[in-house]
Parts: C-alpha cells; sequence; structure tokens
C-alpha cells in the first residue's frame, strides 16, 4: 500500500459488496473502494450520476435496474445527480445504433422528463435526489467552447466505438454530430465533478469519455459501474416496449403481478437479484428452500409481491394476487381488464385483436389464433377469417391478456 492509499475497513469492505451486487463492471475497483475509504473518512458523501435522456415518457422494469442501484448508494449516505439530458437529447445518442438517432424537438423533452423523473422518484427518494439539466452548461458553453472541448479528444479514439467502427467499416454514414455527443456527456461528467457514473453496458464507450475528460480538466477522474440489460418476459431479448416484452412502471397492479407470474423459474433469479430490495443472503435462503422442496411458483409470489408493493401499495399488491389467484386457480375473468371501443363492425378478428393492443402485430394475431390461444366470450378461436358484429366481447389471448371490446359499426 502506498503512502498515499487509505486503509479498507470492513466497513468501506460491506458498502463494495452492495454497490457491485449485479452490476456488469466496476472500473476501476480499486479506485473506487479509495473513494468510499475517503467518504467514511471525511464524511464527505461522493456524488453518483446517472445522465439519462429523457426520449419516451414511460419507464419500465429494465430502467429500474441502473434506478435500484442509484437508491443503494442513496440509502449509503451518497449524493445522487439525476441529470436529465435535455440538451443532449436534440442530438441524439447514437450508441447502439447502426443508423442516426433522430433527435427530439424541446417540447417532447420537456414532457417526457417530467414524467420520467415523476416515475423513477418511484424508486430513487425525491429528497436525496438532486436533479440537474445539462442545457444549463452546454446552452453557455458556445461554438468557441465546443471546438476547445473538441480538442481533447481525438477522431481515432472516437472510432475505436464498435458501433461507429461497424459503421465505418460497412460504409455507412456517421454524421459530425454524433461524435459530438459523448463529448457532451463526457463534459456533464466534468460539471458535476462526478465520483461514480452509472449506465448500462452499451454506455461504456461514453462513460469512459467522461473519465479522460476529468483527466483533461484537472480532476479526479470519476469510476465507472455498468449495469447488465434486463431480460424481457421471454428471457432472450432485453426488456423494451418496441418488442412488447417490457413490464412498465405505471401498468395497473394486475397486469404488472400476472406479467411477473409468467416469467420462468429460471429468469425470476434474474429478477430478484437486478430488482428486488433482498438481501443476497436472503434470495440464497429462497433458493435453498426450492432445493429442499418449496414450490418456485410461491417464490416468485413474493417477488411480485414486492415489486407491486413498490409501485403501488402493499394494499393493492395483496388484491393483485387475489386477482391473480381468482383468474388463473378458479378460471374467472379479471376485474381490472381494460376497456376498448372500436369501430368498423363487422371486424376481422385479427384486426380485433391488433387495435384493441392484446397483441402486437397482425402475423402475431394470426399465430395466436393458430395455437389456440384466442378466446371469445370463452370460446376459442380457430378460424382467423372470423368476421365479429356489432356489440361487446370478453378478448382473451393466452393465460393474462383480457380486453373487454365493444365494436361499434
Amino acid at each position: 500500500m502506498s503512502s498515499s492509499e487509505l486503509p479498507i475497513s470492513d466497513a468501506v469492505r460491506a458498502d463494495l459488496e452492495v454497490v457491485k451486487r449485479g452490476c456488469d463492471e466496476l472500473i476501476v475497483e480499486s479506485e473506487f473502494a479509495q473513494k468510499l475509504a475517503r467518504s467514511h473518512q471525511t464524511g464527505t458523501p461522493l456524488r453518483i450520476k446517472l445522465g439519462l435522456d429523457p426520449t419516451a415518457p414511460d419507464i419500465h422494469l429494465g430502467h429500474t435496474v441502473v434506478l435500484n442501484k442509484m437508491r443503494q448508494l442513496q440509502d449509503l449516505g451518497h449524493v445522487v445527480i439525476f441529470l436529465i439530458g435535455d440538451f443532449t437529447s436534440t442530438i441524439g445518442d447514437p450508441s447502439g445504433r447502426d443508423t442516426t438517432r433522430p433527435p427530439l424537438t424541446r417540447d417532447e423533452i420537456q414532457f417526457n422528463a417530467q414524467t420520467y423523473y415523476e416515475q423513477a422518484s418511484l424508486v430513487l427518494d425525491p429528497d436525496k435526489t438532486e436533479v440537474c439539466y445539462n442545457s444549463k452548461w452546454c446552452d453557455e458553453l458556445g461554438t468557441r467552447g465546443l471546438i476547445q472541448l473538441a480538442s481533447r479528444y481525438t477522431v481515432a479514439r472516437m472510432l475505436e466505438r464498435d458501433d461507429f467502427t461497424k459503421r465505418y467499416q460497412q460504409h455507412l454514414p456517421i454524421a459530425i454530430h454524433e461524435f459530438i455527443y459523448p463529448l457532451l456527456q463526457g463534459y456533464d461528467s466534468v460539471q458535476l465533478k462526478a465520483d461514480l457514473e452509472l449506465g448500462g453496458t452499451d454506455q461504456k464507450f461514453n462513460l469512459l469519455v467522461g473519465r479522460e475528460l476529468q483527466k483533461e480538466y484537472g480532476q479526479e477522474p470519476q469510476c465507472i459501474m455498468t449495469m447488465p440489460l434486463l431480460e424481457g418476459l421471454d428471457g432472450h431479448e432485453k426488456m423494451s416496449k418496441s418488442r412488447g416484452n417490457y413490464i412498465g412502471v405505471t401498468e395497473a397492479p394486475g397486469s404488472m403481478f400476472g406479467k411477473i407470474m409468467s416469467i420462468s423459474d429460471e429468469l425470476m433469479w434474474r429478477y430478484y437479484e437486478l430488482l428486488s430490495f433482498r438481501s443476497l443472503a436472503e434470495i440464497q435462503k429462497l433458493r435453498d428452500e426450492i432445493a429442499d422442496g418449496r414450490n418456485p411458483r410461491d417464490v416468485k409470489v413474493e417477488l411480485a409481491l414486492e415489486l407491486v408493493a413498490r409501485f403501488h401499495s402493499p394494499q393493492l399488491a395483496q388484491k393483485a394476487l387475489e386477482g391473480f389467484e381468482a383468474q388463473f386457480r378458479r378460471g374467472e375473468m379479471p376485474e381490472d381488464m381494460p376497456e376498448v371501443t372500436l369501430t368498423g363492425a363487422p371486424k376481422n378478428i385479427v384486426h380485433i385483436l391488433r387495435e384493441s393492443g392484446l397483441v402486437s402485430s397482425g402475423s402475431e394475431g394470426q399465430r395466436s389464433i393458430a395455437q389456440r390461444a384466442v378466446r371469445v366470450d370463452g370460446q376459442r378461436i380457430e378460424d382467423r377469417t372470423l368476421e365479429l358484429e356489432a356489440g361487446t366481447y370478453i378478448l382473451q389471448v393466452g393465460k393474462r391478456r383480457f380486453a373487454r371490446v365493444t365494436l361499434d359499426t
């Protein structure tokens, strides 16, 4: 140990274990241990940054993986900075893209940012969260400042980024403004004097730019923590609205409960590790109980109750459980199914399924009918050319998707 290094106490090690839980990578762990040790010694909290571009108004459980880690850091006494990229959203983050990402308008950004923060506050402690907008310093940067910032990073290093490299090799266009995005994200860290920045694994390059720019500006470089991308309900693709495999944090309690119960027993442990606030020891105890013969379904119920209670209330979680039991054990219809009104009767069943939101596409509707997974008023449908007349119907796809559809002429 060098003379400048602080000893790592048991308390620091305990904090480090909490911080590392479920993370994909911590860069550099030894540096972060020193930051924690200094914080313990001086009583000065670390500054933890999470930058989010409000590209959509709603968030799902996949987004909360990073938010959960921020909450854990809040509970350890550190300052959490929820940075809204209202300026960088007007550029468009190229991370993980093989095409240029379209920018958002200021009105779209303002609307999304407000809704996004309200939903994030279901996880974060609002009283312990510092909210910032990067337009505060990016607007003031100006052309001269932006050129000076750009001089601190090279094109060669920018092309080390995987998605840029692929597009360059495939002769696909890379707009100059896409190079500016990671520079400005890194400049956010300079302005905030961040000690640790969090992001998904797809954000690693951008986070590293911030670390390098802090060195250029004479600051102690931030450490970086990347969090894994949560798999969706299918257990394969990452959770995404566009893939239809997501659980929204503002979904109805019954819908959220049912979706959690639909995941596989194997995927359940992934959700426990990344979403549950239970300790690793408690989770291991649940594993041991299943090994000793406990039904995995009962353990999944505990996870569903925890998550529904977090985003709604314990009372609504219990009601969701009762509704789930009634629906799946006694064959009753859910009380809180969505109600949809459509026009155009008589109307094809596939179109009705798609327009009511029970399937994401016509092909999925046809596939569900072929798999004998569609019911109308309890009767199984096998004819994809079926036309429904005007009236009100209970539609069901699979075991957990219901809608009360009123069809008008």
